[in-house]
C-alpha cells in the first residue's frame, strides 16, 4: 500500500513539474514572439527621375527597393515614387538632400548645375564602357571622389545600374556631316550636351517622360535616350525615323542611387551593408537586362516599324571626338574638383585601355576572324 501511495505521489509531482515546465516554455515562447513583434520596421521613400514602371530604368529602381526589403526581411521597407508622383523628376537631388525622401534613383549628370563634376559619374563622351566605369568607381578611386562631390549636399552616392553602350539617337533628318548639327535642337544631357554645343547644336535637358511629346511636336529636332529596349517602349519611332549609332556620348551610362546622409548613417550597421549589397546587385542586374533585350528590340524597330538604322559617318565621329577632348579639358579647368575627378578618370582610363587592347579588343577582333 505504501508503495502505491509513494508512486502516486511521485506521479503527481512529475505531473506538476511537467505542467510548470510547459507553462514556463509557453511563457518564454510568448515573450519571444512579443520581442520579435517589437522589431522596428524602418519606412523610407525613394523618389526617381523615371516614369512609373518604365522598363529597365524605372523597373530597376523598383527592383532595388524590393531587394532591400527582401534582404532585410522587411526591416527596411522602401516605397518607390516615380517621376512626378512626389516630386518632379529633376528635383530628386534636392528632395533627398533635404530629407523629403531618404533615397533617390536617377543619373548624376542631371545635377551638373549643382555639382559640375558629378556628370563624370554617369557617362563621358568617348569614355569608359560599363565594365570600365564600374572598375573605376569601385576599384580606381572613383567612388571616394563621388562621395566627396556629394558630401556638401548631405548625400551619399552609389552606382545602381548601367545601360551599356547606348544608341546615338533619333533624328528627323540624316546626319551626313558635322554641318548637320548646326542649329540642331537635341535632347542630350551631361557632357554630351556640352560637346553638341561646341559643334553648333543646342542641347536641351528633358526628363524621360517629356521626350516623346517634345520630339513629336518639333520642340526638339533629335533626341538620345538609351537604346532599343527603352526607346521601343517610349515609342520614339513614331516621332523620328533615323536611328543612329554608336552612342559616342554615353558608352557606359551609370545610374545612381543617392541617399540622405543622415538617414543612411542612422541605419544599423547590418542594414547599411544590405543597402550597399543591394545596389551592387542592381548595378549588375540592369546591365544584364539591357544586354539580353536590346537586340530583339532593335530588330522590332527595324523590321516592324521601318526605322532607318544608320552609323554616324567616320569623319563625323572623328570631329565629335576632337570636340569632346576640348570640352572635357574646359570642364575640368572650370573648378578644382572637376579637375581632380578628370585627372583620376584619365589616369585610370589610360591603364584600362592598355589592358583592353590585349584583352577585350584583341579577343573581339579574333572572334570575328573567319
Amino acid at each position: 500500500m505504501r508503495k502505491i501511495q509513494t508512486w502516486s505521489k511521485l506521479a503527481l509531482v512529475s505531473l506538476a513539474t511537467a505542467t510548470l515546465v510547459a507553462c514556463g516554455g509557453s511563457d518564454k515562447a510568448e515573450e519571444t514572439a512579443k520581442v520579435e513583434k517589437k522589431v522596428e520596421t524602418i519606412e523610407w521613400k525613394m523618389v526617381t527621375t523615371w516614369p512609373k514602371n518604365f522598363p529597365g530604368l524605372g523597373t530597376g529602381a523598383e527592383n532595388l527597393a524590393k531587394s532591400i526589403n527582401d534582404m532585410s526581411n522587411g526591416r527596411l521597407n522602401i516605397t518607390v515614387y516615380a517621376a512626378g508622383e512626389l516630386v518632379p523628376p529633376l528635383e530628386v537631388f534636392d528632395a533627398v538632400s533635404r530629407g523629403t525622401a531618404q533615397m533617390g534613383h536617377g543619373a548624376a549628370y542631371y545635377w551638373k548645375g549643382k555639382a559640375p563634376a558629378a556628370q563624370f559619374f554617369t557617362a563621358v563622351p568617348f569614355g569608359f564602357t560599363a565594365q570600365e566605369i564600374n572598375s573605376w568607381i569601385h576599384h580606381g578611386g572613383g567612388l571616394k571622389l563621388w562621395e566627396e562631390i556629394y558630401a556638401p549636399f548631405n548625400l551619399i552616392p552609389m552606382a545602381a545600374g548601367n545601360t551599356g553602350v547606348q544608341m546615338g539617337g533619333w533624328f528627323n533628318k540624316e546626319i551626313n556631316s558635322l554641318e548637320d548639327f548646326q542649329g540642331l535642337k537635341m535632347r542630350i544631357p551631361g557632357l554630351g550636351g556640352e560637346v553638341l554645343k561646341k559643334v553648333g547644336g543646342t542641347p536641351i535637358n528633358l526628363p524621360g517622360g517629356e521626350i516623346f511629346t517634345s520630339l513629336q511636336t518639333g520642340a526638339i529636332d533629335a533626341t538620345e535616350f538609351v537604346g532599343p529596349y527603352n526607346d521601343l517602349a517610349f515609342g520614339l519611332y513614331k516621332a523620328a525615323k533615323f536611328y543612329y549609332y554608336p552612342g559616342w556620348h554615353e558608352p557606359g551610362s551609370t545610374m545612381e542611387a543617392l541617399f540622405n546622409k543622415e538617414a543612411f548613417e542612422a541605419l544599423p550597421q547590418d542594414l547599411q551593408l544590405i543597402v550597399r549589397a543591394a545596389t551592387r546587385q542592381a548595378n549588375a542586374e540592369m546591365l544584364d537586362e539591357f544586354t539580353a533585350l536590346n537586340n530583339s528590340a532593335l530588330q522590332t524597330l527595324v523590321n516592324e516599324h521601318n526605322v532607318i538604322l544608320k552609323p554616324f559617318p567616320a569623319d563625323v565621329l572623328s570631329a565629335l571626338k576632337k570636340a569632346s577632348d576640348e570640352t572635357l579639358e574646359e570642364v575640368a579647368s572650370a573648378d578644382p574638383l572637376s579637375r581632380k575627378v578628370y585627372d583620376s578618370f584619365k589616369d585610370f582610363g589610360s591603364k584600362v585601355r592598355a589592358w583592353h587592347e590585349v584583352s577585350e579588343r584583341a579577343y573581339i577582333n579574333g572572334r570575328e576572324t573567319e
